[in-house]
């Protein structure tokens, strides 16, 4: 039995028996709030002060979550759809672990106008019977209204539609704090919410690379008040160096886990009564340019490097069986940041070379896909990049020879599995060019 059916089935009898002692502590709403401290703030959670060790979650995960010492999740709707939103919420309860619900507010640039009252007015009352529904659970921790509403905005109004629902929030639901998560920390946005929106009772903003210029954002926007960070993480592919043909290049997942654990040492702890919280990006995968450019997992389910850091800073202690760490990964004798340019039919060796602390037999596999030529932003749905069959001779050892006859932009990924449950990743992207012909 591998760590996660472990902790699935002792998720299961945390749900079906109460063998938690966190296990509903009680029935109705728990009452959160933000108070004034001195010169800072506290949250505070059925009176007493609550420290949240949280990530972005979609899609329950909770159990193994909860075993890394967090205590909180957010997400990005209130609506169901791959998740049943009430079944994670009690899943949550169970375990001890608080949801902020995320409202799913449509942003200016998905054509929403905020120029048009009726509009404005249906999506307001379109969340009224969310409220209604979820307000009472003990495990709701905060409502977050929209998710970067100021990502690529014009107009100024959407900030009067974020008070109105929370008005509505004020009045339908006294016991949870309201926010709104901002795509980065601009002064000019920030003095913007608060003249528009006064009643959010703190702000939020979501950061990667910049996350490190935010003590100064801070200071330039003049802001005293409380906030929290609902989204950090690795560095942001729109951050990174490119090749000479474009291409983002991805960090190691033990360069991301050194970013993360700089990134909390440098920076999350550093705003002594002003931060009331934060929730890294991302506890499961999601396909951004890549499908593990932001994940703390992989898509076959294991947990990488940050999630080891993430439990040292919330625990203050290391797993007892560590993720395997990256060394290097060089293509043609070359890495990732050295533009990689191959020629279409020659063969070319491969090396991934990583080691385990816990000195694991490894298990290593190889992909090749074709470039991301996806333009979102923000965020938005990108559909995944099968991989290519037939380019890789060895794909099942830590190094591979590959070779691609058609040119074109390409990416080749390298993962090591510890068969504990946790893996390592790398990938470099590189240019097939044609060859000199028959």
């Amino acid at each position: 039995m591998n760590a996660r059916s472990a902790l699935s089935i002792a998720a299961a009898c945390l749900v079906m028996t109460g063998c938690s002692t966190a296990a509903r502590k009680q029935e109705g709403p728990v009452r959160v709030e933000v108070v004034r401290v001195g010169d800072g703030y506290v949250l505070l959670r059925g009176g007493e002060q609550y420290t949240v060790r949280g990530v972005g979650m979609a899609v329950d995960d909770i159990a193994r979550f909860a075993a890394y010492g967090g205590n909180s999740i957010r997400t990005w709707t209130t609506r169901d759809g791959p998740q049943d939103i009430g079944r994670l919420l009690d899943e949550a309860e169970a375990l001890g672990v608080t949801v902020a619900l995320g409202l799913p507010m449509r942003a200016e640039r998905h054509g929403f106008d905020y120029d048009d009252p009726a509009a404005v007015a249906a999506q307001r009352e379109s969340f009224r019977e969310d409220i209604l529904r979820y307000r009472d659970h003990p495990a709701l921790l905060a409502w977050i209204i929209g998710n970067e509403l100021n990502h690529s905005y014009t107009n100024p109004r959407v900030w009067d539609a974020v008070e109105d629902v929370a008005r509505m929030i004020e009045e339908l639901d006294p016991n949870h704090p309201v926010t709104t998560a901002l795509a980065g920390f601009y002064p000019q946005v920030v003095a913007g919410v608060l003249e528009r929106a006064p009643s959010l009772d703190f702000l939020s903003a979501q950061l990667y690379g910049s996350l490190f210029g935010l003590p100064g954002k801070v200071e330039e926007a003049g802001f005293t008040g409380p906030f929290m960070v609902t989204e950090w993480g690795t560095i942001g592919y729109w951050e990174m160096e490119k090749t000479p043909w474009g291409a983002p290049v991805e960090l190691t997942s033990s360069e991301k886990a050194d970013v993360i654990a700089r990134a909390w040492r440098e920076v999350l702890s550093a705003f002594p009564g002003q931060l009331i919280g934060s929730y890294v990006f991302k506890w499961g995968w999601k396909q951004e340019r890549t499908p593990t450019w932001f994940g703390l997992l992989l898509e076959s389910g294991e947990t990488t490097e940050s999630a080891d850091v993430m439990q040292h800073a919330w625990t203050g202690s290391w797993p007892a069986n560590r993720s395997p760490r990256v060394e290097a990964m060089l293509l043609d004798g070359c890495t990732s940041r050295q533009g990689v340019t191959l020629v279409a039919g020659r063969p070319y060796e491969a090396a991934f070379e990583v080691t385990d602390p816990d000195g694991d037999a490894l298990r290593y596999r190889w992909e090749v896909k074709r470039e991301s030529g996806a333009t979102q932003a923000g965020g938005d749905f990108e559909a995944g990049i099968p991989s290519l069959r037939g380019l890789l001779r060895g794909p099942a050892s830590a190094t591979t020879t590959i070779a691609v006859d058609e040119p074109g932009r390409y990416r080749l990924f390298a993962y090591a599995f510890d068969g504990q449950g946790h893996a390592a990743h790398a990938n470099i992207p590189f240019l097939v060019e044609p060859g000199d012909g028959p």
